[in-house]
């Protein structure tokens, strides 16, 4: 019969560790996913601004400014705080699409990301 361990204990043992373990990383996984979120939220807003302008250049090529400023705010909610200017250059008609850069959500931003677009000019048919 082999001989029996000795047992080794401690006072209170490891009951909680567990517990203690993941109270102390529950603040670095939050912060993880808050960072991951930013990125993900700037990400969208460089997106949606170049497409944005890209669709309010088409549009103001062919119907004008007034199509142009619309044809911008078409996709973008009212939180990212869009700006628009519009204009021809030339036999080019260019959009420059302005949001706020979000932070955590897009009502809170700080600062602001740019997209440009550019189409030929072009004649309505009548």
């Amino acid at each position: 019969m082999p001989a029996a361990r000795p047992r080794r204990s401690r006072p209170g043992g490891d009951r909680g560790q567990v517990a203690v373990e993941f109270v102390g990383t529950l603040p670095l996984i939050l912060l993880l996913v808050a960072a991951v979120w930013e990125c993900v939220l700037i990400g969208y807003a460089f997106s949606l601004a170049g497409n944005a302008a890209d669709e309010a250049a088409r549009a103001g090529a062919v119907h004008g400014d007034a199509a142009c400023a619309a044809a911008a705010g078409e996709h973008v909610g009212g939180a990212w705080n869009l700006k628009v200017v519009c204009g021809e250059q030339g036999d080019i008609y260019k959009a420059t699409v302005e949001l706020s850069i979000p932070v955590l959500h897009p009502s809170l931003g700080f600062g602001s990301i740019d997209g440009t677009g550019g189409a030929a000019m072009e004649k309505e048919a009548k």
